[in-house]
């Protein structure tokens, strides 16, 4: 059984779980936000990158679970995920090296690029008549066949 609508609403919720969870857990949670803008200081980012990146990731994770503005949420976090892979360039591919490889990252990029182009899936907000004529939030394949 081929079920591509249910298959993208699957990459679409993984994705926005882990950039919630992620984000959350970890950048909120376990090292506070003080210690995150304390970190992108070190690494020579200003404060507001931060916060940012924080807001970004948390209300983008959200959005995309619910299926919300979901291309632009995925479009929007590439530039984010992109960095992260950046800067774990130098910790060796595998996530579980010391200081965290990129491997993980860059599945995330091929998440929300896979996401950006599949669009929400079948099952999302997005696809609620009023969001539908907003063409931002359907790939081309989900407007044909709106």
């Amino acid at each position: 059984m081929v079920n591509q609508a249910l298959g993208v609403t699957i990459t679409r919720i993984a994705l926005g779980m882990i950039l919630f969870a992620h984000c959350y857990f970890l950048k909120v949670d376990t090292f506070t936000i003080d210690g995150t803008v304390g970190f992108f200081a070190s690494i020579g980012l200003p404060a507001i990158a931060a916060h940012l990146i924080i807001a970004a990731e948390i209300l983008g994770g959200m959005v995309l679970i619910l299926g919300a503005f979901t291309r632009l949420a995925a479009w929007l976090s590439l530039p984010i995920l992109i960095g992260a892979a950046w800067m774990h360039l130098g910790n060796n591919w595998v996530f579980s090296a010391k200081g965290g490889g990129w491997e993980f990252p860059i599945l995330l990029v091929a998440l929300a690029m896979a996401v950006e182009l599949g669009g929400a899936g079948k099952y999302a907000i997005d696809n609620l008549d009023w969001m539908k004529h907003s063409n931002f939030t359907q790939s081309t394949a989900e407007q044909a066949t709106a």
